[in-house]
């Protein structure tokens, strides 16, 4: 993930040949790549020219038939595709060299997710009438509904549970990739709730910014989306780009100053259009220490 354009972009590939795009992956040769972090950075360069830092393993995905319907990666027709997902971290969305490789908000793939102007429209007009005919009198589905999408409740939004409600949307067949996997055709209503992706990598797209999403309340990640110098507004849009919630400035700036994860380096910003803005770096006595200080996030409801 790296920002593009004031916004947390991911970056997908669309392989010739295939209808819908997808996460940069590649097969693990045992006999020739020594480790799995090796062969990530062997084909993620190979095929988008984007030279990789630091990596983080995701999570490891295995249930049967979620490769459906990727072609076989070199294995049997009946063979089972394990995949070892990575998350990676870059402050800036550089140009690739791969003419399949493009970096897209993630805004495209989950736009429910979205609250930094407000409630998101597709909540009210498409996912709370789907699932409220869903939930039909089951009163356990319809607390699952209210929890994970706030229908009643907009302070009960977790921004962090975005796997779960992908994966309510896909059980629901709402999902544009349900109805492929069934062999089925999408409801009209599917490409509004999200761009699909081939095989089950929206998945683990949900679980990568799900994770991250988690991770910068209590590790200070953020400064991996950010550039060596920035300013406390940078620093606040670049929070509300990853949670997709707006933040109190006043109340951030303060939480920022006082967990002391960043410290003035005595310049401005003169590229602002207005007012010169002071830069800021991170603290440089806690970059090299056990990353244990994570962000207050004063949410404005």
């Amino acid at each position: 993930m790296a920002p593009l354009e004031g916004d947390t972009a991911v970056l997908t590939v669309q392989r010739q040949g295939d209808s819908q795009a997808g996460l940069p992956s590649g097969p693990f040769d045992p006999s020739i790549d020594r480790t799995f972090e090796l062969a990530l950075r062997a084909f993620v360069t190979s095929q988008t020219g984007l030279g990789m830092g630091f990596v983080e393993q995701l999570y490891t995905f295995g249930d049967a038939g979620r490769e459906t319907p990727q072609a076989q990666l070199g294995t049997e027709e009946t063979g089972r595709v394990v995949s070892v997902g990575y998350l990676a971290l870059a402050p800036v969305a550089v140009e690739t060299t791969g003419e399949e490789a493009l970096w897209r908000a993630w805004g495209e793939f989950f736009p429910y997710e979205d609250w930094r102007k407000g409630r998101p429209a597709v909540i009210d007009e498409i996912i709370g009438p789907w699932l409220a005919h869903w939930t039909g009198d089951d009163d356990q589905r319809r607390a699952r509904a209210e929890a994970l999408f706030a229908l009643s409740d907009r302070s009960a939004w977790r921004d962090e549970r975005v796997l779960e409600r992908y994966e309510l949307l896909y059980e629901t067949g709402l999902a544009y990739e349900a109805a492929r996997d069934r062999g089925q055709a999408p409801p009209q209503e599917a490409r509004r709730v999200g761009l699909p992706l081939r095989s089950d990598h929206r998945r683990i797209m949900a679980t990568g910014l799900g994770r991250l999403r988690g991770k910068l309340r209590y590790r200070p990640v953020i400064f991996d989306l950010l550039p060596a110098e920035f300013t406390l507004s940078q620093l606040q849009r670049a929070v509300e780009a990853v949670t997709g919630q707006p933040m109190h400035k006043q109340n951030f700036r303060r939480g920022v100053e006082r967990a002391g994860l960043v410290e003035r380096t005595g310049r401005l910003n003169t590229a602002t259009g207005g007012r010169p803005a002071e830069l800021f770096r991170r603290r440089s006595e806690i970059a090299g220490e056990a990353q244990t200080l994570g962000l207050a996030l004063p949410i404005q409801r």
